[in-house]
């Protein structure tokens, strides 16, 4: 039954972030893996190393897009030059769809380089969605939007965050990449129940899931990426695949990256968690 199979995505499996620091031992050594996600901003260029690099991993592995740069959330609208690049990398990948952050980054050409957490207000919901639905026209590929870790909430907003991203997601007529990491990281920052977002969301649109690392502080947690996933995202991710079944999933680790070896045996811990709850379901 599984409930992600929305605009046909597929299980494509567990996947770990291309990073330029494992380069050489992928290329040499080729290990089996069953997906890379690129963030696609990396290779949005018209050649060097960078292209030459993913198209000898093309040639070997399947390739899932995530960007950083789309910001549905700004004011204004898409960047063409910026969607014509994105258009272009996903004739080069095949990217089964491409996903991006629900929030905003830049105004009036002015880029701040981050993912803002939005309003949870209707306009802002009508606004997003409007911009999903052009961006999906645009490249052919459907689109993915990911929740975001937030360390604060705006008074202005309307609504909870889940109830925000189903409004868009199903206005939009689009998929969710679902963080758990960013689910657990919020939820301790603005101080709500995790299990409340993961109830509450549209389950079949999920395409794909982000587990992480985050450093936790006391009384902040911070999303850094930079260790293995803690139990208790681990324990939330469990739950999810309980909700779902088995879901293509991508480890996310960005800063102190190990060897290559580490970073693959935390991304398929994955594996073992969802073969342990599918056994018991």
């Amino acid at each position: 039954m599984p409930a992600n199979k929305f605009n046909n995505y597929t299980n494509l499996g567990i996947g770990v972030g291309l990073r330029t620091a494992h380069y050489a031992h992928i290329l040499n050594q080729a290990p089996k893996v069953d997906w890379f996600e690129i963030i696609s901003e990396n290779y949005m260029v018209s050649g060097g190393r960078p292209l030459e690099v993913l198209d000898c991993i093309l040639d070997r592995y399947k390739v899932v897009q995530h960007g950083v740069a789309m910001y549905l959330g700004s004011p204004g609208p898409l960047d063409r030059d910026y969607m014509t690049k994105l258009k272009r990398l996903v004739e080069r990948t095949k990217s089964p769809f491409v996903s991006d952050h629900l929030c905003w980054g830049s105004i009036d050409g002015n880029y701040t380089h981050d993912l803002l957490p939005l309003p949870y207000t209707k306009e802002a919901v009508r606004r997003v969605a409007s911009k999903i639905k052009e961006a999906q026209d645009f490249l052919g590929v459907p689109v993915c939007i990911e929740n975001v870790s937030s360390y604060a909430e705006f008074i202005t907003s309307e609504m909870t965050e889940w109830q925000f991203i189903s409004d868009v997601v199903e206005l939009a007529d689009c998929g969710m990449l679902l963080d758990v990491n960013n689910v657990y990281v919020s939820s301790r920052n603005n101080e709500f129940e995790p299990r409340d977002f993961l109830e509450n969301i549209p389950h079949e649109r999920i395409a794909q899931l982000h587990i992480a690392g985050h450093s936790d502080n006391g009384d902040h947690v911070l999303d850094t990426h930079d260790h293995p996933v803690r139990s208790e995202v681990w324990q939330l991710y469990s739950e999810v695949i309980e909700r779902i079944g088995s879901t293509s999933t991508l480890l996310e680790w960005d800063s102190n990256i190990p060897d290559f070896s580490e970073v693959h045996a935390e991304a398929i811990k994955a594996s073992a968690f969802q073969l342990e709850v599918l056994q018991h379901a």
